[in-house]
């Protein structure tokens, strides 16, 4: 089954806006100044960190089920570098950060899932293309 998502923009660059929707539920608006400039607003880098936290997450808490040590949570925070690289507006790093809350296990061993999770996780296979993809494990 394909997830849906929409974004429309309207006028130009520096003065238009757009707005997107994924699946049902979520929804936003978007802007030059929110996506160059810190302004207020998201913008598609968020929505992949947010993508990539997401499965992230989700590809641990099942790892670690799998090895018989079910989470109590997993947070996950991505930040999402974008900058001009070879002249090019480009997401040039995604710093993972992932705290688990897993009874009865060694932080070796977590960051150990968390590396195979990393490399799994579909989004992450998806995002090939990002030149640096880092990710910091630690347990609560």
């Amino acid at each position: 089954m394909p997830a849906n998502a929409s974004a429309e923009w309207k006028g130009d660059i520096p003065t238009g806006a757009g707005t997107f929707n994924a699946g049902e539920t979520l929804r936003g608006g978007f802007t030059y100044k929110s996506r160059f400039e810190g302004g207020p607003g998201s913008n598609p880098e968020q929505l992949i960190g947010a993508a990539l936290a997401s499965c992230f997450s989700m590809a641990l808490s099942n790892l670690l089920a799998q090895a018989g040590s079910p989470p109590e949570s997993v947070r996950t925070d991505a930040a999402v570098t974008f900058r001009l690289a070879d002249g090019a507006p480009t997401i040039t790093k995604i710093e993972l950060v992932t705290v688990g809350a897993v009874a009865g296990m060694d932080e070796s061993t977590f960051v150990e899932h968390a590396n195979a999770a990393k490399v799994d996780c579909p989004v992450s296979r998806a995002l090939a293309g990002v030149p640096e993809i880092t990710l910091r494990a630690s347990l609560a």
